[in-house]
């Protein structure tokens, strides 16, 4: 008998300890794969260089439409920048102007 209940200690501490290395394992693999884990974190790394790359291309369109618009205002309008937007809306060319006509396809 006292073998038996030596078995049962034994058995019972290593289903303990294995039960503790799952829990362990369990979180070890959430803190590498999950939604705020290793790879997520890279994942976001990544994202932040792709935005911030864009943000610093639409920072430069921004700045070159400021420039067009302050050129039209009315306190100093540049001659050519008016005369490009009127033929630009208005579809007009110069008598002078070469136009090409494209055909269709």
């Amino acid at each position: 008998m006292v073998s038996r209940s030596r078995l049962k200690s034994v058995l019972t501490g290593l289903a303990l300890y294995a039960m503790a290395a799952m829990v362990v394992g369990y979180f070890g693999v959430n803190a590498y794969t999950g939604k705020y884990g290793l790879n997520a974190r890279q994942e976001l790394d990544q994202e932040i260089v792709a935005l911030t790359s864009e943000l610093a291309r639409l920072k430069a369109e921004r700045a070159e439409g400021e420039k067009r618009v302050a050129l039209l205002r009315s306190s100093g309008i540049d001659p050519d920048m008016l005369d490009e937007r009127v033929r630009y809306q208005l579809d007009y060319a110069n008598p002078r102007d070469l136009v090409h006509i494209i055909p269709q396809k």
